[in-house]
């Protein structure tokens, strides 16, 4: 979604520093415990609370390596899954730790995303959800050669990544499930491959003082939970004249948006919308200046005074 739609990423910088890669060489999974593998101490079997992780710096990494110190019982992930990880991010040179996911919450990677780590993509495929997975990473496979400050990283430092695999999921192409009839004087919409959707507004259509959720295809997968990344197609007009000013269609090269569920990252309508549906499902919104943009809008296309109606599919949520 562009920004005319989210509100604030700043929450978003954990999963950046997560998946913005140097694009350095993937190195292939290995089963030997190498000398830099050797180097890691990881003790605690409980999913639920961090692992202590002892680092035996400086550690040397010539490639990009892993070990499954714990296996999972689930379906083993594939390299274009949406993944749901927990993880602990530590510097090889001097064995500090940079970041838990366990002090923030699990972290949603899409597996198939260039910029996701060269260390990630060519390691977690193949693991068995519920898995935890030692990887010692050299620094082009990580973070590169912009390093990384927030997290003292250095484009010289290997990086020791310590990974749950929580769940794993395919992303849909477009909404499915069972179609729900529309109530009546609500926006039509129509659906158009590979272009943005038509809505039609009817005439007379008065605007709601709080926001309007009807499903217009129900889903048959799991209901998004607040927190989860949610993928989504989407596209947004305005309720007066229906005209639009949005839609994930326009960017054929990636038309989806991701964002964390119920975090404020988004307008509050898609917030309070998008949580607890099922996965598979189309939504029709109309959601009134209050929940959306307020007094201010966001010009030069939305006034302040706006309703907006979306039509959004929820295609995946990890």
């Amino acid at each position: 979604m562009s920004r005319r739609v989210t509100t604030t990423l700043s929450a978003a910088a954990l999963a950046c520093a997560l998946v913005l890669s140097g694009c350095g060489e993937e190195s292939a999974p290995t089963a030997s415990t190498s000398a830099a593998l050797s180097a890691i101490t990881v003790e605690g079997t409980d999913a639920k609370k961090a692992p202590t992780v002892k680092v035996d710096a400086p550690v040397t990494v010539t490639k990009t390596e892993s070990k499954v110190l714990t296996e999972g019982t689930g379906a083993a992930i594939t390299e274009d899954d949406l993944v749901s990880i927990q993880a602990i991010i530590l510097n090889g040179t001097d064995g500090k730790q940079a970041h838990s996911t366990w002090e923030t919450g699990p972290v949603g990677l899409d597996l198939g995303a260039q910029d996701l780590f060269g260390s990630f993509k060519s390691q977690l495929p193949g693991k068995k959800i519920g898995s935890r997975v030692l990887i010692t990473s050299t620094p082009a496979d990580a973070f590169g050669e912009q390093g990384n400050p927030d997290l003292a990283m250095t484009a010289d430092d290997p990086v020791v990544f310590v990974v749950d695999v929580v769940g794993a999921t395919k992303v849909l192409a477009q909404a499915e499930g069972k179609a729900v009839a529309p109530k009546a004087g609500l926006p039509t919409v129509t659906m158009n491959d590979g272009k943005p959707a038509t809505i039609t507004v009817p005439k007379g259509a008065k605007a709601p003082a709080k926001t309007v959720v009807q499903p217009l295809i129900t889903g048959t997968g799991p209901e998004v939970k607040a927190g989860q990344t949610v993928r989504v197609s989407y596209t947004g007009a305005l309720l007066k004249d229906g005209s639009v000013f949005d839609s994930s269609a326009n960017r054929p090269e990636q038309p989806y948006f991701d964002f964390a569920a119920g975090q404020g990252q988004v307008i509050s309508g898609w917030d309070k919308s998008i949580v607890g549906q099922k996965v598979g499902s189309r939504l029709l919104l109309v959601i009134p200046p209050a929940e959306g943009y307020g007094e201010a809008g966001s010009p030069p296309k939305i006034a302040g005074t706006d309703t907006l109606v979306f039509v959004v599919d929820i295609l995946a949520a990890y």
